[in-house]
């Protein structure tokens, strides 16, 4: 039997790391940010994308740490992926267990959103 990447990923319980600052090896994704004054109450949609989209393996295991797997799956479903290019799209349907139709259909409307392809693959 595989190992389930959720477990990979995560091995402290989801409640133990809510605080609402930024911890400091986060901070460095936002460098376009004053990044001290980045709260998780009022700022969480920005940290949340830019985590997913550009995060290290250690940004990704405090968000799932602090918020579970649940919120991420709904939060990228209510954006339908928007903002992820094709490989992380790819890395979360795997790690978060998405329907590969349902991200399928994601990459395909982006496709011609304008944007550089983020063709499926």
């Amino acid at each position: 039997m595989g190992l389930d990447p959720l477990e990979v990923l995560v091995n402290v319980p989801p409640g133990k790391a809510r605080r609402n600052a930024l911890p400091a090896h986060i901070r460095s994704l936002f460098w376009d940010y004053d990044a001290a004054h980045l709260d998780w109450r009022t700022d969480r949609d920005l940290i949340m994308a830019r985590i997913l989209a550009s995060g290290d393996w250690d940004a990704v295991r405090w968000l799932l740490r602090r918020e579970g797997p649940e919120l991420l799956r709904d939060w990228l479903r209510a954006r339908r992926g928007r903002g992820l290019d094709a490989r992380r799209l790819r890395f979360w349907e795997l790690v978060l267990g998405l329907p590969r139709r349902e991200v399928n259909q994601w990459l395909q409307a982006s496709a011609g959103d304008g944007w550089p392809s983020r063709a499926a693959r």
